[in-house]
């Protein structure tokens, strides 16, 4: 069952009893992501060639950067969602916004064609990943399950599956198609059938996207996600010293930022 939803006049939804989904990465390492999950203190990160992003139980905490720190070592490059501040001293080298949306109106159903992916895709979805862009994508992600592909004439064109799991919610990510062979509605079959198996499991699917990706906004938005909220994503160098037994101070830093591409599903259809 879906968790109710109360759409503001400005079109964004309240979530009564979701404060999981306003710190997804961190609700997922301390939780069902707990066995995948380095942490110290307040800090948490995701295991190398799993997922790229490290999380803080309260981004606005002084000591929870001082965990990361400790956490990463100095001079460490760290990806972190959601952030508002980031702490004297340490690097911005790249910064972009995400939109999370939610699942309240999405049709759930399994695929006939749809095959589970597992460690030995791996080599081909890799090669898809790099072809399609979809977002960050490792080695070891597949170990997160939930994984669902296409194939033609035995290649594999097109992806979706689960990544961030917490309680009571799964992530869909990794949406893609092969240029080749989208306008086929492959990307819209496989969300369908992998918010199936996150529905059996008794959970409600939602995702990520760049916020300026407006097609795969669209996209989600017309299978029957709503627009939640926006966050901001950095990509972090730390401090060079150890964070041992140090508290950073929080201040706001205009420091020059590149771009990063946020992580989220792609738009092939």
């Amino acid at each position: 069952m879906a968790h109710p939803t109360d759409v503001r006049g400005d079109g964004v939804p309240l979530l009564p009893g979701a404060p999981a989904l306003d710190n997804p990465v961190w609700a997922a390492l301390t939780g069902p992501h707990t066995h995948l999950a380095d942490r110290y203190g307040r800090a948490a990160r995701y295991r190398p060639e799993t997922y790229a992003f490290a999380a803080l139980a309260d981004p606005a905490d002084p000591a929870a950067w001082a965990d990361l720190h400790t956490l990463t070592g100095p001079a460490a490059t760290v990806r972190v969602k959601p952030v508002g501040q980031v702490p004297d001293g340490w690097e911005v080298l790249g910064e972009g916004e995400g939109v999370q949306l939610v699942a309240t109106a999405l049709r759930a159903e399994p695929d006939p064609e749809a095959v589970r992916l597992g460690p030995g895709d791996v080599p081909e979805i890799l090669d898809l990943v790099a072809r399609t862009r979809p977002g960050p994508f490792l080695r070891r992600t597949v170990e997160l399950g939930g994984y669902l592909g296409i194939r033609h004439h035995g290649g594999l064109v097109a992806m979706a599956g689960q990544r961030l799991r917490l309680p009571g919610w799964t992530e869909i990510s990794a949406v893609c198609t092969d240029p080749a062979h989208r306008g086929r509605g492959l990307a819209t079959r496989l969300v369908r059938a992998v918010a199936a198996d996150i529905r059996d499991r008794g959970d409600t699917p939602f995702l990520h996207a760049a916020a300026g990706n407006a097609a795969a906004i669209r996209l989600y938005e017309s299978l029957g996600f709503t627009l939640r909220r926006r966050t901001r994503i950095v990509r972090l160098r730390t401090p060079g010293t150890t964070g041992a037994g140090r508290t950073l101070g929080v201040v706001t830093r205009s420091a020059r930022r590149t771009p990063i591409r946020p992580d989220g599903p792609g738009t092939g259809r």
